[in-house]
């Protein structure tokens, strides 16, 4: 018999708890295609449905319900083994792997780096940038040590504040906005926007849906791009106006001009899992938070 892959296993999993095939390709990031194709996959290897589905919905099966248990133990110990394996190699090892959200990498992974160089010379260090989504879970199956990045994330990781720095509105050169010294999101309601895909990381788009409805307005999205450059571009060609961080105008120069946004705050945390601290991970938290409490890391880099 054909074995299931811990995959199909997970998403199978997503899938039970959503009941939405949207939805649930939402958090996995993948395609809702590639969701449907892996489920059918499964259900042919184990030889059962595992779902109905109807024009009033997805629901369990009888079996389906019952698989849930089995494979949720199934890839519980299977995580667990991967994280207990990484841990080991990395605690004797004295080494450690990082992440840097891409979008504040160029401001944060240049400090970082030559502080744990200069003080913690016998440290092996890595360090990769990369999107949200496989930041989080890579954190959470042992692939990162640690990572910088933006909340609001998920429960259950260990966080460490490292900067609060302005959030601007982002506005082509011109505009009859951009003389302004602050402005309130309330003015920006006519203006059509470019911003990320919902799709790059929901956490973020609900805390932006909450900003918009207390400024009184749902934002008119003339485009999507899911790089912050990409952002960028689209502003200075003059399609909307976005919102950044202070720290994004590094990124472009021209073309476009950053006015804070009143009572407006990103945040960079350093994130881990809890039970993860290695002696390496300890020593690495000292530098870090003593290079934050003495340096602007939004202006270094």
């Amino acid at each position: 018999m054909t074995t299931p892959e811990l995959r199909q296993l997970r998403y199978f999993l997503v899938l039970a708890e959503e009941l939405n095939f949207t939805r649930a390709a939402e958090r996995l990031m993948i395609a809702q295609q590639s969701l449907s194709q892996q489920i059918h996959v499964l259900e042919r290897v184990l030889g059962v449905r595992l779902f109905d589905r109807s024009s009033r919905g997805t629901t369990l099966t009888d079996i389906g319900v019952l698989v849930v248990p089995e494979a949720r133990a199934v890839v519980d110990r299977a995580e667990e083994a991967l994280t207990a394996v990484v841990r080991a190699a990395r605690s004797q090892g004295g080494s450690i792997r990082l992440a840097f959200l891409v979008s504040v990498s160029n401001q944060f992974l240049p400090p970082i780096v030559r502080a744990v160089h200069r003080q913690l010379p016998d440290l092996d260090l890595t360090t990769e940038s990369t999107n949200i989504a496989p930041l989080i879970d890579g954190v959470f199956h042992g692939r990162y040590d640690a990572a910088f990045t933006r909340p609001p994330l998920v429960p259950s990781l260990e966080s460490r504040r490292l900067s609060t720095e302005p959030v601007c509105v982002v506005l082509p050169t011109g505009h009859p906005l951009s003389v302004r010294a602050e402005l309130e999101l309330a003015e920006l309601a006519g203006e059509p926007w470019v911003t990320t895909p919902r799709s790059s990381w929901a956490p973020w788009h609900r805390a932006y849906d909450e900003h918009f409805r207390k400024a009184g307005f749902t934002p008119r999205i003339v485009q999507e791009e899911a790089s912050v450059q990409g952002v960028l571009g689209l502003v200075a060609a003059g399609l909307g106006v976005a919102r950044l961080a202070r720290s994004s105008r590094d990124l472009r120069r021209t073309g476009v001009v950053f006015v804070p946004l009143k009572d407006a705050y990103a945040l960079t945390e350093m994130v881990w899992l809890p039970g993860s601290e290695s002696t390496a991970l300890n020593r690495l938290l000292d530098v870090v938070t003593d290079l934050a409490a003495t340096t602007d890391l939004t202006q270094d880099g």
